[in-house]
């Protein structure tokens, strides 16, 4: 039992025993006394820790509930100081419940991490410990279980449910050779898998890592109310001194501070915050701390790397030329049967542009790669080069705006293929939001070279762009930005933007295709393939952050009120406290609509 409960029970076990003593054998004096040593005690203990606050640079709102302790207990009022021991708590027992409702979404993601797996070997099927399996271990996965690791299906077709993992809640078909990922649940049908990462390096568990590092993380906003707290405490003092100054009647000062009390402000910026974070983790979010949902509520700059990101980090053909006469389905033949043999990421491009025009891909001989220059060999019986402009021909070439990919067929030029990388169709439109959201300042780092940097940047918007930046590059751009563009927020999803993004306010990693060391530097990991959560996430903490002001002025003005009513004797002082229940279940309720989608 955590400290907090001890402090609720014994609270409620000493105002039991005081009403028997009072009420039951009419010993009034016995319960003024037992309240009156608890309630010193744990004004005590609470001064104590404001001293710690004050020591930390920090002005702690508890003043406030200490001077309301002491005053009731002081003037005879120990019913309501009792019921002010009570509401502080209860109230932090109750927060934590609050806290533990809206931060569910988290914690399903650790309750439903997967223990076991089924291990095929000679045609037998062992159960195993998740942690035993190795790669390259073949994996059977049965209908309506988990996979337990990230794999390649070899064998078998099925549908399987990543919303835990993506938020996507349409299921995803695989087969054999589709890439599934751990915690992913299996459909109707069995498939095996040959596991391509361990338990620990899987995606569930990487995800779960960033669950608990994001349970872990204290959030300095969650003391909201302190920002509020001297005018507050000063606005309390005032009226209750205005109101024992006419009235000449101390017991104001009590029935004034009673209802001060600053218990539903402690309260409401918590909730709101951790309300916040659970809505990030339904859209696909995993935010690690509470610092960076404050800050990118407040962020000045967002800095984009390129590839990956803007881009899907796929190339594909842009434009196909020949020259010299050559018939264009013989050469998209040639060289995509040339480059089919190839690893390069450019041969893919060349090899699904060719499939997708029809054209059948023949026979090779001879093949030689060339390190950074291309592919030769031979295809019925020409010589067949696919590769830079120097390797292919000594003939002046086409330029072409992107990448260029050159062939030629017997020692004569060719063809030339224009390789773009494709830009999300969501990155021209996040772009415009995150400018609508008031960040006026976005870049564009990339390691790209000039002109498909500038191209891209202009295609979604951006006018500001850092081509052929390198990860050091990266951060000295960062790191070299003006006080007035911070908060600054790196979104990236590669090792090389790991720096950066360790470097940014907030960093935002791509965490979609498992991008561990990007993700493992970030404050934030997107779970889906999709870059306008990025503008969601903005969103969700500009909503957060309303709320939780909200919550707190409202616990102000509605506390003021009731100062100002009580500073005439209208509200009697065991009634005053039990008004601050009503105060803090309304800052509680209206804190939790953080969680909701539709503010």
């Amino acid at each position: 039992m955590n400290s907090d409960k001890i402090k609720l029970y014994g609270t409620l076990t000493i105002g039991f025993i005081a009403a028997v003593l009072e009420f039951v054998f009419h010993l009034p004096n016995y319960a003024q006394l037992i309240i009156s040593i608890l309630g010193l005690l744990l004004a005590l203990i609470m001064f104590i820790d404001m001293i710690k606050v004050l020591k930390s640079g920090n002005f702690g709102i508890d003043l406030l509930a200490i001077t309301a302790i002491v005053a009731t207990i002081v003037l005879g009022q120990y019913w309501a100081g009792w019921i002010v021991l009570l509401m502080l708590t209860g109230g932090d027992t109750l927060e934590e419940y609050a806290a533990n409702k809206a931060k569910s979404e988290l914690k399903s993601l650790l309750d439903n991490t997967p223990s076991k797996a089924h291990l095929l070997k000679d045609g037998n099927v062992t159960d195993v410990d998740i942690d035993d399996v190795k790669v390259g271990d073949k994996i059977l996965v049965r209908p309506k279980e988990q996979v337990p690791v990230d794999g390649l299906v070899i064998d078998g077709q099925s549908e399987i449910d990543e919303s835990s993992l993506t938020g996507e809640s349409v299921p995803v078909n695989v087969s054999n050779g589709s890439h599934v990922m751990s915690g992913s649940i299996n459909g109707e049908n069995p498939f095996q898998i040959k596991a391509e990462k361990i338990a620990a390096d899987s995606e569930y568990q990487a995800i779960v890592k960033l669950v608990k590092e994001s349970e872990t993380h204290p959030a300095k906003f969650v003391r909201l109310a302190d920002r509020y707290a001297v005018p507050f405490t000063l606005i309390a003092y005032i009226i209750a001194g205005v109101a024992w100054y006419v009235s000449k009647d101390p017991v104001r000062i009590a029935q004034v501070l009673v209802v001060a009390s600053p218990c539903p402000l402690i309260l409401a910026a918590p909730i709101a915050f951790v309300s916040g974070m659970s809505r990030t983790s339904r859209n696909g979010i995993i935010i690690k701390s509470g610092t960076a949902l404050e800050k990118l509520n407040s962020a000045k700059t967002v800095a984009f790397d390129k590839t990956g990101t803007i881009t899907k980090g796929k190339l594909v053909v842009d434009e196909f030329r020949t020259t010299n006469h050559f018939d264009e389905k013989t050469v998209m033949s040639y060289a995509a049967s040339i480059e089919q043999n190839s690893s390069h990421v450019m041969a893919e491009a060349i090899v699904d542009y060719a499939r997708s025009n029809n054209v059948a891909l023949k026979k090779t001989d001879d093949l030689k790669e060339v390190t950074a220059e291309g592919i030769v060999g031979k295809v019925e019986g020409h010589i067949v080069k696919v590769g830079q402009a120097g390797f292919v021909t000594k003939e002046v070439v086409d330029e072409v705006k992107g990448s260029g990919v050159y062939v030629s067929i017997d020692n004569q030029y060719a063809g030339v293929y224009s390789l773009l990388d494709q830009i999300r169709p969501e990155s021209k439109s996040t772009i415009a939001k995150l400018k609508d959201f008031g960040i006026k300042n976005i870049l564009m780092i990339s390691g790209d070279k000039k002109e498909a940097t500038e191209m891209v940047a202009s295609e979604v918007g951006i006018t500001k762009s850092y081509p052929t930046s390198l990860p050091a590059d990266k951060v000295k751009i960062i790191d070299g930005l003006d006080k007035e563009y911070h908060p600054t927020v790196m979104v990236g999803d590669g090792v090389n933007d790991a720096p950066a993004l360790a470097l940014a306010d907030v960093g935002i990693a791509m965490g979609y295709k498992g991008a561990n060391a990007a993700s493992e530097s970030a404050d934030a990991v997107i779970l889906q393939d999709d870059l306008s959560k990025v503008s969601t996430a903005v969103k969700i903490a500009h909503d957060t952050m309303k709320v939780a002001r909200e919550a707190v002025l409202i616990g102000i003005f509605i506390c003021i009120a009731l100062m100002l009513i009580a500073a005439f004797g209208l509200i009697p002082t065991i009634i005053g406290a039990m008004l601050q229940e009503v105060v803090d279940t309304v800052a509680i309720l209206y804190a939790l609509r953080a969680r909701s989608d539709r503010l």
